[in-house]
């Protein structure tokens, strides 16, 4: 685990802890994650999941400054509930899970 200033945002001061699968895969095909997205959803989840491999799953929305629009972000953290694994836009996201 290694502490980042931000992984994309431009004049952040926040601290983001990644594993090494974050920064080597996931920045790679998603180069235009924020770290003010991330932080917004650990910060105020509509809703939080555990898996059953201890990483927890983390759902909320963010506005995407690319278009304006709002848009559900999934945050999926090691069990420590703040080094971030994975991160994307989750399209099949329902308010109310079966």
């Amino acid at each position: 685990m290694v502490m980042l200033p931000s992984f994309r945002a431009v004049g952040a001061t926040s601290r983001v802890k990644t594993t090494r699968y974050f920064r080597q895969q996931v920045l790679r095909k998603r180069p235009y994650l924020m770290a003010e997205w991330c932080d917004a959803v650990l910060a105020a989840p509509l809703r939080r999941s555990a898996q059953l491999d201890g990483r927890i799953r983390w759902w909320g929305r963010v506005s995407d400054p690319r278009d304006g629009r709002v848009r559900i972000r999934r945050v999926v953290t090691l069990d420590d509930g703040e080094t971030i694994h994975n991160a994307f836009f989750d399209r099949g996201y329902q308010e109310d899970p079966p």
